[in-house]
């Protein structure tokens, strides 16, 4: 694995952490693919496994909540706001 993917995983990680993102806004913030996101996030399993825990525990809580998500989501659309 390149450095550069390394460092690209990393920052992901860092950013994933510190804004609680999900992983469309951290694919969105970095111009990458949601894939790539999942993929840097299983690279950070074998190069920085202490990021990875932290990655790993917000992208479950997102999981957890995103039926929440999307309904708040189409109650904006139908309303307009």
């Amino acid at each position: 694995m390149t450095e550069t993917i390394q460092k690209r995983a990393c920052d992901l990680a860092v950013y994933i952490i510190e804004n609680s993102a999900t992983v469309r806004s951290a694919a969105r913030e970095f111009g990458v693919s949601k894939s790539t996101v999942h993929k840097d996030c299983q690279r950070l399993r074998h190069c920085n496994y202490a990021l990875y825990l932290q990655v790993r525990q917000i992208l479950e809580e997102n999981k957890r909540q995103r039926h929440i998500r999307g309904g708040i989501a189409t109650r904006k659309k139908y309303k307009g706001a």
